[in-house]
């Protein structure tokens, strides 16, 4: 009776996973984009999620390798970079190649990493509750659009970036 429990659970647990489930596969030629991790200082990562992960390329991919690995055709800017990726690091380029985000401007590291600066403050606000007034600043960051601009604490941002607060305040 345990046993059968068990095999409707797991039956029942496995149509859950497979709906959400997709298997990606690609063909030599298509054109991908792979993911890099934009990366800030250790204050910024006690917060997670709040900026979307970003992709760049396209690159075309030049050969499979294996069920899940494939290797892409590379710009010299990441010749330090090994070409094979697992499929997880890729998304499917539905756009015309030629529109592709300047690899100058975001200066990639070895690990696929590339590091945010805040522009500009847009925004400022005093959030009061019961026995505290919290200072936030609204945070535009390199490389991002000011839709995607984000909250900060003032005094994190002000002890990090105290240029921020010359020009504008």
């Amino acid at each position: 009776m345990v046993r059968e429990s068990l095999k409707v659970a797991q039956t029942r647990q496995k149509s859950y996973a497979d709906k959400r489930r997709r298997d990606l596969s690609f063909e030599v030629g298509d054109f991908v984009y792979l993911k890099v991790s934009p990366m800030r200082g250790t204050r910024r990562f006690k917060v997670k999620g709040k900026l979307a992960p970003r992709y760049v390329g396209p690159f075309r991919i030049v050969d499979r390798k294996g069920e899940v690995a494939y290797q892409l055709e590379l710009p010299p800017q990441l010749s330090d970079v090994h070409d094979v990726f697992h499929v997880s690091q890729l998304k499917k380029c539905l756009r015309v190649p030629e529109e592709q985000l300047p690899m100058e401007e975001l200066d990639l590291g070895g690990d696929l990493t590339y590091s945010e600066r805040p522009v500009k403050i847009l925004d400022t606000s005093e959030p009061v509750t019961h026995n505290m007034v919290i200072k936030m600043c609204k945070v535009q960051w390199s490389h991002h659009n000011e839709d995607e601009a984000t909250w900060e604490h003032e005094e994190e941002i002000r002890a990090d970036y105290p240029e921020l607060f010359l020009s504008t305040f």
